[in-house]
């Protein structure tokens, strides 16, 4: 007998910058291991949306994947502003934290904490 399985590839991905630190974070004192990364968006900000990127406990809508170490929580509502995102962690002198670069973003304001579709 067959099963049939469906295997959905994660709709945003990280740059192993983005990995190292988030690892980093999960490795911190006090974390709850039952937490997973929710990936999404929210209305607000100067461009109209702005991403939203924090631990949360897992919901009865949510869409969960791993990706390279790391589970992920996504709405299935915020998939279509975040198809093929890819988020970075930035450690210079001018910038420190999570970028996103946004494939479906038609503006963004000047910090890249906010977008346009």
């Amino acid at each position: 007998m067959t099963e049939n399985i469906t295997v959905t590839e994660a709709p945003v991905s990280f740059t192993e910058n983005a990995v190292q630190e988030i690892k980093k974070l999960m490795r911190e004192p006090g974390f709850d291991a039952s937490q997973k990364l929710r990936v999404g968006v929210k209305g607000g900000g100067c461009s109209g949306m702005s991403y939203l990127l924090g631990f949360d406990a897992v919901e009865a809508d949510d869409q969960q994947y791993e990706i390279s170490g790391i589970p992920v929580l996504l709405k299935p509502s915020h998939a279509i502003y975040l198809v093929g995102i890819k988020i970075d962690f930035e450690d210079g002198l001018n910038a420190r934290g999570f970028t996103f670069n946004n494939p479906n973003a038609t503006s963004t304001c000047g910090c890249g904490s906010s977008f346009g579709v």
